[in-house]
């Protein structure tokens, strides 16, 4: 006899922490967007080593932000802990569900710890990616739209999937959590 299949919540809940970090990530995508391809619509890859290095950074950056950091680490916690605010909101928690689903606060010291250097790196990094002139920034505008984009699809895809029955197999990383997915 086959187990029940348990199916995410759909509510308000589990879709504003979800839908809400995925229209930040879309924001950065369309703001971004537009700036990898400036050098595109102005002709400033002029050699064919520019188009190379456009192809790199969206392979490499595709591959490390979107596939390995997004669809494998990421996504899966960010609706696991949309799951567990479905069933245990609190007030805060349920306003702030972008935030929460991203492990910024009510989460194993761990992971408020790996949160919060990831997004101080981030700032850190766009600051300096923002210094520089075109088509260099194009360049790596272009493979992070990739990574984001697919991190933001993994999203989605992954928390279909949970409220099809097929919810992921991964710790919200609570506090107390021992490490076991939680539900």
């Amino acid at each position: 006899m086959e187990p029940p299949v348990t199916r995410a919540p759909l509510n308000a809940v589990t879709l504003w922490g979800v839908a809400g970090f995925c229209l930040l990530l879309l924001q950065a995508v369309h703001r971004l967007a537009v700036r990898a391809y400036e050098p595109i619509a102005h002709h400033a890859l002029t050699r064919p080593w520019h188009w190379a290095l456009l192809a790199a950074s969206i392979l490499v950056l595709g591959y490390s932000e979107g596939y390995r950091a997004f669809q494998l680490r990421a996504a899966p916690r960010i609706v696991a802990r949309a799951i567990h605010l479905a069933g245990h909101p609190r007030p805060l928690h349920v306003v702030l569900a972008p935030l929460y689903c991203t492990g910024l606060f009510h989460a194993t010291r761990r992971r408020l710890i790996a949160s919060w250097l990831l997004y101080g790196m981030l700032v850190v990094l766009i600051v300096s990616v923002r210094q520089l002139a075109q088509p260099w920034r194009g360049i790596v505008d272009a493979g992070v739209v990739v990574g984001l984009g697919w991190g933001t699809l993994a999203i989605i895809i992954i928390y279909v999937r949970a409220v099809a029955g097929r919810p992921p197999q991964v710790s919200p990383e609570l506090p107390g959590d021992d490490g076991a997915a939680q539900r």
